[in-house]
């Protein structure tokens, strides 16, 4: 697990054109989830380029620019953790309390974070948490809970079955 994660924190560096590679995420056993996350990947990396953009030329434009991507962003991950978390119920997912969890916390520490932005204009939070934090949460869950989620999805059986 640490290899793939340092892995992909390679792919992630500066002086890829963008924060996030979609060749180098990793993939679950469904496309509708794949699908998904690489549209996060796009509107990570969209922000990401707003907040480099900020940093250098601070403007009110810009500024409102990263709160709608923001918006959209947050929007968009709601929709994503609900129509997982409906696929865990109609499946009876073994281990949706745990899942469904882990995307309650992301959502609680995507508000707060948008909070802290609004109030403080503190870009540096804000990168550190775009571009690292929500990053590192986002590979990690995809490898863990959505690789769980997706095979038992698929097949009816956890990936611990599959030995």
């Amino acid at each position: 697990m640490t290899f793939l994660l340092i892995y992909y924190k390679i792919q992630i560096k500066k002086g890829f054109p963008m924060l996030i590679d979609k060749n180098s995420l990793p993939l679950v056993d469904m496309d509708n989830m794949n699908d998904v996350h690489f549209e996060d990947v796009d509107i990570i990396n969209n922000l990401s380029s707003l907040l480099d953009k900020y940093e250098n030329t601070p403007s009110e434009d810009l500024y409102q620019e990263i709160n709608k991507q923001y918006e959209k962003w947050f929007e968009h991950t709601i929709n994503h953790f609900a129509s997982e978390e409906e696929m865990m119920l109609e499946k009876n997912f073994f281990a949706y309390p745990m899942h469904k969890g882990e995307h309650t916390n992301a959502l609680q520490v995507m508000q707060g974070v948008y909070e802290y932005w609004k109030n403080k204009k503190d870009i540096q939070a804000l990168k550190k948490y775009v571009q690292q934090d929500c990053i590192d949460w986002l590979l990690h869950h995809i490898q863990t809970m959505d690789t769980v989620t997706a095979k038992f999805l698929k097949t009816g059986m956890s990936p611990c079955h599959s030995f």
